[in-house]
């Protein structure tokens, strides 16, 4: 009997420790793009369910999309759940207003990261992020640096309305207003998409609109537009008839920018959730985050195939 007893006293312990585990364990509900958006979605996407994992004491739920107003619904379940933490990449900028007044009301602390969202920055605790108007403006400059006698660019933009899209788009478009000799031959959103951006390229070949530049706001869109290019034997890349731009650093783009297949890359990083699971953690012990400013900028860098080297392929390429 003393046996059983004893035995029983175990297993109750067991099952009182179990219990506290999984009281102790902190929600998060994360609202993402979805991972098949880009490389460098995939890549952020993984990095979140890595931090943010049962092994490191968390319960995540996920919701990921491509649209705004599904974006909102489910941040909205995610409140309406009473998870303690909301994580928002918003796919726009705009429309969050009463989302993370909601939050804010039922005691949910929010953190953006990747975009940022036009509100007031009372309603969010930190938001870690790309400077999306720096990543613009570097490959602007470098552009600029290139000295053509003439730019007739191909401009394929992502999805309208986000942060990714409005930064890269603005400093283009400045400099187009700004210079005679800049002309957008096509401006057009491929949202994203490798087979929408080879379209665009294809319906600008067709059309026998000359062109010398292409400047894709992700790899994945540029990849698409030199499809069309080389379906249509034009040459790209360093000394060749068109310059081929791209942005977030993928490891195979970066490895077309050593070929001298591509010209430019411009870094994204995607690496947010430890620097926000460590700011969780303080929250959670009761400590108050002290940050000087509520944006938290991840460093970024361009990438110019007649410079860069393996070791930088080796220690900012993303993926395989």
């Amino acid at each position: 009997m003393k046996k059983f007893a004893r035995l029983f006293v175990a297993l109750m312990m067991v099952c009182i420790m179990t219990i506290g585990v999984a009281a102790a364990e902190i929600t998060v509900g994360i609202v993402n793009n979805p991972p098949s958006e880009s490389g460098y979605r995939e890549a952020n996407v993984k990095d979140f369910e890595a931090v943010f994992s049962a092994e490191n004491g968390y319960a995540a739920k996920t919701a990921y999309s491509l649209k705004n107003d599904e974006q909102l619904s489910a941040a909205q379940q995610f409140i309406t759940d009473g998870v303690d933490y909301l994580l928002i990449s918003a796919a726009e900028t705009t429309g969050w207003d009463a989302v993370l007044a909601s939050a804010q009301e039922n005691g949910i602390p929010v953190f953006l990261f990747d975009r940022m969202i036009d509100c007031d920055e009372s309603l969010y605790e930190a938001a870690v992020v790309s400077d999306m108007a720096n990543q613009g403006k570097l490959a602007v400059e470098w552009l600029i640096a290139q000295n053509l006698e003439a730019y007739n660019i191909i401009h394929i933009q992502g999805a309208m309305g986000s942060d990714a899209q409005i930064g890269r788009t603005n400093p283009l478009v400045e400099q187009v207003n700004a210079a005679e000799n800049w002309k957008i031959v096509m401006q057009q959103t491929a949202t994203w998409d490798e087979a929408t951006a080879k379209q665009i390229v294809e319906s600008v070949i067709n059309s026998k609109e000359a062109f010398n530049i292409i400047y894709a706001e992700n790899d994945g869109m540029a990849k698409g537009a030199v499809a069309a290019l080389d379906e249509n034997g034009i040459t790209h890349g360093v000394g060749k008839d068109v310059i081929v731009m791209g942005f977030d650093c993928n490891r195979w783009a970066l490895r077309e920018l050593l070929a001298g297949n591509w010209n430019y890359d411009g870094q994204c990083s995607p690496f947010q959730a430890a620097v926000i699971a460590e700011m969780i953690q303080k929250l959670e012990a009761g400590e108050a985050l002290n940050l000087e400013s509520k944006k938290i900028i991840s460093e970024e860098k361009g990438f110019d195939a007649t410079t860069i080297t393996q070791a930088d392929i080796d220690t900012y390429g993303l993926g395989e």
